[in-house]
């Protein structure tokens, strides 16, 4: 019980974590020369390719980067029936940010439909696992606090 509740807790605090540090996503192209045309990252060399500069590069990518991580959380941690409307959007980022990541690609947008399906199904699917995998906890963290509204309140228990 008590290693669930660690595991739990650092799970919650790694997601929370990614959540507030977001915002700074959007602001790191600002620590990048604006005239460079390759930086050396730990993931390797970054060329501006079609972009004028990396910096450009750069808040393109984390432009279409962090909503598309928010949006993912959102759709696994949510509980609610309409949580599926959100994957349309989750798509949408996925796609522009394969356009940006690929800029050899100069038709992006007219054979984009092609590579929409068999993406879009892929990605769907791998979503739904994970959140098949973590609505159990969201099931159980709703159970703990209806119980505990019924342990408070014993005459809720019969109606």
């Amino acid at each position: 019980m008590k290693n669930n509740k660690g595991k739990s807790l650092l799970v919650g605090s790694l997601i929370i974590l990614l959540i507030i540090s977001t915002p700074y996503f959007l602001y790191l192209y600002k620590s990048i020369d604006p005239d460079a045309q390759n930086i050396k990252t730990l993931f390797g060399t970054l060329k501006a390719g079609y972009y004028p500069s990396v910096q450009t590069y750069i808040y393109s990518f984390f432009a279409k980067f962090v909503p598309l991580i928010l949006l993912v959380i959102w759709f696994l941690t949510n509980k609610h029936w309409w949580v599926h409307a959100l994957s349309i959007p989750i798509m949408v980022y996925l796609f522009q940010l394969i356009s940006i990541v690929n800029d050899s690609e100069d038709y992006f947008d007219e054979i984009e439909f092609i590579y929409a399906v068999p993406i879009t199904v892929a990605v769907v699917v791998i979503l739904y696992f994970l959140r098949s995998k973590l609505s159990i906890y969201i099931l159980a963290v709703d159970l703990k606090k209806e119980m505990d509204e019924n342990m408070k309140d014993p005459k809720k228990i019969g109606k």
